[in-house]
């Protein structure tokens, strides 16, 4: 026991002592994670979509589409003369540009019944935000039908353009024609009767319908999805991973300079060594870990749901850090050639496990394969007991798959140190 006691302190020793290793399992997953936990709302935040605003019609549908559209909180309108806005989407810098045609406002009235041609809005958009170009479109099409039609039906120019298209009708014989000429008479009626009654600005069309937003929150102490809880686990998962290679390739290292065969060569067991490699690695990604959630809790407003659960999720997966180490100890060749695969195998987990987006984001294919990653069911695991608002209900299964994880990794690991040891 004194033995294992001291190798472990040794491993700790060396590691605190070795500042750009600790910058890069500490420092790094912190400011990566509240860079990314910003990028995805942080914590519950609204954000709104920056668009930029070419308006080439003066007339007061106009105005009113873009009073509208700023009055959305959803929407940060910037007004741009048409190169502006042309060179800000296509560098990127707005994500979608409204364009607003001179005339827009008569053409859009008379073409609200089919009696002329529909005006045409210029929607410029970079091609990697298409989800913002069908935002945009929603909000766009709102306004303008809630501002076009009371316009035919109590603005200003309501009765001249319904007049002007009860001309344009007069020219067409068939009987779609005489139709549209008995709806736009009757809309002149009642613009008429607005005007005589003063009721004209509440005249229009509007949405039939309003919705009430629910965010749905799973867990009995759930407050919400917090970009910065999912990114910090996310992040913090991969550089402790990172962490973990770095000491199977400290054995690999050993190996080749002696030192490991001196190190067996003194009574002490080979169980003892490499169980003493792994205890340290253990508690260096275990304290990492807490290290950096206490920084998202303290300073990124991070809830922490259930503390049982997370200790176990975050004692489970450093228990499979650490056998992951000894995999690449064990099966390494080579200390470069170890660092190279392990980083490709590392990388590849990280992705496909939710570290760099949630899981859930995921089409239904990709889900059931993660699976059968550790890191799904540590950044699962993290969710749960933070954001989530879940216990030891959901905290429990990814605590065992993640020991499961660890128990697998290690017998892997002792098998080929004792086959190599015989």
């Amino acid at each position: 026991m004194t033995a294992l006691i001291a190798l472990v302190r040794k491993d700790l020793i060396l590691f605190l002592s070795d500042r750009r290793r600790l910058l890069v399992s500490l420092v790094m997953p912190i400011l990566i994670g509240a860079f990314f936990g910003y990028l995805t709302g942080g914590a519950g935040d609204k954000g709104t979509i920056d668009v930029a605003l070419v308006m080439q019609d003066s007339s007061d549908v106009a105005a009113k589409i873009e009073a509208g559209l700023r009055a959305d909180p959803s929407l940060h309108l910037a007004s741009m003369t048409l190169p502006e806005a042309e060179a800000a989407v296509s560098k990127g810098k707005q994500g979608v540009a409204i364009v607003i045609p001179a005339g827009f406002g008569d053409a859009a009235g008379e073409a609200l019944f089919g009696v002329a041609d529909k005006p045409q809005v210029r929607l410029l958009y970079d091609p990697s935000q298409k989800a913002v170009l069908a935002m945009v479109k929603g909000m766009l099409t709102q306004q303008v039908m809630q501002v076009v039609s009371s316009e035919m039906f109590g603005g200003r120019r309501g009765a001249e353009l319904a007049d002007r298209g009860l001309r344009e009708l007069d020219k067409r014989p068939d009987a779609d024609a005489k139709a549209l000429r008995d709806l736009l008479g009757s809309v002149k009626n009642y613009h008429v009767s607005l005007q005589d009654n003063g009721k004209a600005e509440s005249a229009g069309l509007s949405m039939p319908f309003s919705t009430n937003d629910e965010p749905m929150k799973a867990g009995p102490a759930a407050e919400g999805y917090n970009g910065y809880a999912h990114s910090f686990a996310g992040m913090a998962v991969q550089f402790i991973l990172f962490m973990g290679i770095d000491m199977g390739i400290g054995v690999l290292l050993a190996k080749r300079s002696g030192v490991w065969n001196r190190l067996l060569a003194a009574p002490v067991s080979l169980t003892t060594v490499l169980l003493a490699r792994a205890a340290s690695t253990a508690l260096i990604a275990f304290g990492l870990m807490c290290a950096v959630f206490v920084v998202a809790v303290l300073g990124f407003g991070v809830h922490v749901a259930s503390v049982a659960g997370f200790v176990c999720v975050v004692f489970a997966f450093a228990a499979m850090t650490a056998g992951f180490g000894l995999l690449i100890a064990a099966w390494g060749k080579t200390p470069e050639a170890a660092r190279g695969i392990s980083m490709v195998a590392t990388l590849l987990m990280v992705m496909a496990g939710g570290a760099w987006m949630p899981s859930f984001m995921f089409p239904p294919w990709m889900q059931h394969v993660s699976l059968a990653m550790p890191t799904r069911w540590a950044v699962d695991g993290l969710d749960a007991v933070t954001w989530r608002g879940f216990g030891m209900e959901v905290a429990g299964p990814a605590t065992l798959a993640l020991l499961g994880f660890a128990v697998m990794f290690a017998a892997l690991a002792m098998w080929k140190f004792r086959q190599e040891d015989q």
